[in-house]
This record gives C-alpha cells, sequence and structure tokens, in this order.
C-alpha cells in the first residue's frame, strides 16, 4: 500500500484517540492524582531510558507500555520486578505474562503491588484512663494493586499494530478502608521505514473510577483521637483523568555487532501542574533516552526526563530532571537488567535501584 495512505490511516487512528482523551477531560472535575503507583513504570530496562519506550516497546513488558508492541512476541514469555522506596519502607513488585495467539495478535496479563507493611496502629495506644499501653499497639498493611489484561492485534495496513488494556485496581489501606477500580488503555504503533518507529499510548480513556469502602467505627477512633480533631468522613470516589504518551524512535546498526537505539516521550497530563511546559488544557513532560547494544548481548543505557519547575526558597523558579542509567545482559533467552534513577540527586524523586527479569520461552523449545 502506497506510504501516503498508510499515513492517513496512522493519523486517523490518533485523531480518534486524541479526541476521545480530550472529550473525557472536558467533562470531568476530579481529583488530579489518583491511582499515582500505576504511572511508577516496569521493566529496569525500559527506566533506564527515562521510560522513553512507547514507540519500540516489543516484548510482555508491553502490556504496561504499550499493549500494541505485544504482537512482536513470537513465543511465551514471562518478566519480573522488584524495586524499593523510602529506605527500603516501601516495596514495588511486578509480574508479567504474555503469548502470541497467531501471527497476528497476542495477549497478555500483569499485576503490579505497592505496598507498605508492618505499619504500627497507635490510634488504641492511650486507653480510656489516658494510661499508655503498648500491648494495644498492632500493625497493619497499605497496598496498591493493579491487574491488566491486554489484547493486541496488527491491522491490516503494514507496520500499524493497535492494543488495549483492562484494569482492575484493588487499594487497602488496613481495615480502615479499600476500593475497587476499572479502566480502560489503548495504544498503537506504527513502524516507518528505515527503522523509525512511533507510538501513542491512551491511559485511562475512559477515566478510571474508584469507589472507597470506609469503615466508619475505625474512622471514628481515628478523627477522635484528638479533643476538637473530629474530621467528616472523605470522598469515597476518585476518577483518574487521561493521560497520553507520544513516543518516536530509531535504530542504527554499526558493522553488525553495535546497534544504537535513540528514543524520545511527550508525556501530556490534561492539567496544570509544574511540567516543564504547563498550560491550564494540559501540560507536557519530555523524556529522553538511548540503548547501546553489542550483538544482542550486552546493554549499556542512559536516560532524562521528569523535567519540572520547582519553586526555591527565595520563590525563584528552578528546572529540575531526572538522569537514569541502565545494564543488561540477555544470553539465550533469559535477560536480566539493573536501573538505576535519579542520578546525582537532580530531581525532587528519590532514586531507586531496580532489577527485572525477562524469560523467553520460545528459545528453550
Amino acid at each position: 500500500m502506497h506510504l501516503c495512505k498508510k499515513i492517513l490511516l496512522l493519523k486517523n487512528y490518533i485523531v480518534i484517540i486524541l479526541t476521545f482523551a480530550t472529550l473525557l477531560v472536558s467533562s470531568q472535575t476530579t481529583r488530579k492524582y489518583s491511582n499515582e503507583f500505576m504511572n511508577i513504570g516496569v521493566d529496569a530496562a525500559a527506566l533506564g531510558m527515562s521510560n522513553a519506550v512507547v514507540s519500540q516497546t516489543a516484548d510482555v513488558n508491553s502490556g504496561y507500555w504499550n499493549p500494541a508492541g505485544l504482537v512482536h512476541l513470537e513465543d511465551h514469555q514471562l518478566a519480573l520486578m522488584h524495586s524499593s522506596y523510602f529506605a527500603n519502607i516501601a516495596n514495588y513488585n511486578y509480574i508479567g505474562y504474555g503469548m502470541s495467539l497467531d501471527d497476528k495478535s497476542a495477549i497478555g496479563i500483569s499485576l503490579i503491588r505497592f505496598g507498605v507493611d508492618d505499619i504500627l496502629d497507635t490510634t488504641q495506644l492511650i486507653d480510656d484512663q489516658g494510661n499508655i499501653n503498648y500491648d494495644r499497639i498492632s500493625t497493619f498493611s497499605t497496598a496498591d494493586y493493579g491487574l491488566t489484561f491486554s489484547y493486541a492485534r496488527k491491522l491490516p495496513l503494514d507496520g500499524l499494530n493497535y492494543g488495549i488494556n483492562a484494569k482492575i485496581i484493588r487499594r487497602i489501606i488496613g481495615d480502615f478502608a479499600s476500593s475497587w477500580g476499572f479502566g480502560l488503555d489503548a495504544g498503537i504503533q506504527f513502524e516507518g521505514q528505515n527503522d523509525w518507529k512511533f507510538g501513542i499510548m491512551a491511559r485511562d480513556i475512559t477515566t478510571t473510577f474508584n469507589a472507597w469502602s470506609i469503615d466508619e467505627e475505625k474512622f471514628e477512633q481515628i478523627s477522635g483521637a484528638i479533643d476538637g480533631e473530629n474530621q467528616d468522613l472523605p470522598e469515597t470516589t476518585e476518577i483518574t483523568i487521561p493521560k497520553l504518551e507520544i513516543g518516536v524512535s530509531k535504530k542504527w546498526v554499526f558493522h553488525y555487532d553495535y546497534a544504537l537505539l535513540a528514543a524520545a516521550n511527550l508525556n501530556v497530563r490534561f492539567e496544570q501542574n509544574n511540567d516543564i511546559f504547563s498550560t491550564s488544557f494540559a501540560s507536557i513532560n519530555p523524556a529522553l533516552g538511548f540503548e547501546f547494544g553489542y550483538t544482542d548481548l550486552v546493554f549499556l543505557r542512559g536516560g532524562v526526563g521528569n523535567f519540572q519547575n520547582e519553586i526555591q526558597i527565595d520563590n525563584s523558579e528552578q528546572i529540575s530532571f531526572q538522569p537514569n542509567f541502565g545494564v543488561g545482559f540477555k544470553y539465550r533467552g533469559i535477560q536480566i537488567d539493573y536501573a538505576f534513577t535519579d542520578i546525582g540527586d537532580q530531581s525532587a524523586a528519590l532514586y531507586s535501584n531496580v532489577f527485572s527479569l525477562k524469560i523467553d520461552f520460545d528459545v528453550f523449545r
């Protein structure tokens, strides 16, 4: 098919996604920061490139970054990841599985857990007589879960693929409160000439809705623990507004053994915040990443992203950013990756050491 027709069809898909997301944003007045744990990211290889992978993701982790990339699976793949935050207080874990259905479609499933365990509950530390009783201290956990089902398929147009996600969100705060949520993502990828790739990922395109259930008896115990500090029950509904990630990448191969991949993302939130480009309608945050590979065996990665306008003590603004670094090793279907995020503490985000494992079962057959 003629290249002009390919570009025209790709443009139509982009317009549909952009229009759908924009209409949903304009019709909602919502909390701005719900389910933020789903924005952390998965796969140390992607995090080492500052998440600039929307256009070229092509493995089991595509279920998170852009489900359209799942069509590149040739067999079954399994992925695992672990990282810790806040001096190992919070743990972030991920498991993903993907498989091809035929030469045109694939499916995937993944689970994310972000939790803090063994939190001391001191709400009953002081009894009715005002005595401190340490035996009344208990522990509880708070955890967020994101379960994602993915489907991807190749379109009749060569090089154009699409994918969709259905997400179930479960959030638990001990015995105090819990919630259920549901949302949808949609993504497309287009492979152009000369190894150019383009991608769009629209997250929470229907807005992800969370409904909370709060134990009113326990809430009264907490809010009434200090005289005069009683509070009303918080809102029991949350809506996560849509986000867009637009990516482009290109790969160069030198002397057959060496390869360089360069990628860029524009991350768009439909709100005004501290992103480097921000208006009342939307804020844009760029991300740049690269991967240098040798014989598809050893990989060196780097990237920069999370550009923010930070307010200083003297009320002046200073641009901060988050540099990342990563390495990877791949041998006979087993790939181990490591990423060190926020090198040199250049942004307000805390650094983290991230490890991930990917197994391609096609090699073992």
